[in-house]
């Protein structure tokens, strides 16, 4: 029998390095509060081509993911709203020279596909709309949801609108909207990105507005450590930060 020993030491050389490259490929575990969800998720996608690592991201609201982070959970990187990241720095389950400020996304609307496109750019007509409409959903738990409510009271609209307003779970706060089940969402603007069935409004007016801000860490007792912090860089990168834009956040500069 005639072996081709050149073609089989390549074959060879060629199936150690898969090998390889898969003995060195690591699995992070994200823990990511929820209102940048479609930036998140897109950058973990981005760096699994880049590096051949995966990527598993677990959304939640923020007071949610404090909980899981607190009961001992492990993880390796934590994506947070700052004050919620700062807690847990302050605690010592994230590493604060690893804290990335990823950027920050105001307040918006969003209302059916298909829908009657509202004007929400002035509070007169930000307030028309709401008072239009059957019923106006928005987070029940998380930041952008109790400041939603600090607004309708500062509209005093309290009592106009409460038959109206529909606190819902994090996971499904956008998602009523396309099913009927609402006829509007207010909600931090980037958590409305890549909803199907919902057509955004844009960000309520300046008056009434506030941001909410993203930020990331690393766990102290990072399994992946060196991975991981090759994600926290690569969220700062420019391509990161197309992706940030693309997605309704808008990114922190250096």
């Amino acid at each position: 029998m005639n072996i081709d020993l050149k073609h089989l030491s390549s074959s060879l050389i060629l199936i150690m390095g898969v090998i390889s490259g898969a003995a060195q490929a690591a699995e992070l575990k994200v823990l990511s509060g929820n209102g940048a969800k479609a930036a998140v998720t897109e950058l973990a996608a981005q760096f699994e081509r880049n590096t051949g690592h995966k990527v598993t991201v677990h959304f939640d609201v923020n007071p949610d993911v404090k909980k899981r982070i607190e009961g001992g959970e492990a993880f390796d990187v934590a994506v947070m709203n700052p004050p919620f990241l700062d807690e847990q720095i302050k605690a010592g389950h994230v590493l604060a020279s690893t804290r990335t400020v990823l950027g920050r996304a105001g307040i918006g609307a969003a209302i059916r596909e298909g829908a009657p496109k509202l004007d929400i750019s002035t509070v007169d007509g930000f307030k028309r709309a709401l008072l239009g409409s059957k019923a106006v959903a928005y987070p029940g738990e998380g930041a952008s949801g109790r400041y939603f409510v600090s607004v309708i009271e500062r509209m005093g609209l309290t009592q106009a609108m409460a038959s109206k307003m529909r606190p819902m779970p994090a996971e499904y706060n956008v998602e009523v909207v396309a099913t009927g089940e609402a006829d509007m969402v207010v909600v931090v603007a980037s958590r409305i990105q890549d909803v199907k069935g919902v057509q955004p409004l844009g960000l309520i007016p300046k008056e009434l507005q506030t941001w909410i801000g993203f930020a990331a860490g690393l766990a102290k007792d990072a399994k992946e450590e060196s991975a991981a912090r090759a994600f926290l860089r690569f969220m700062t990168t420019p391509a990161a930060e197309k992706i940030l834009r693309d997605k309704g956040v808008e990114p922190f500069v250096n």
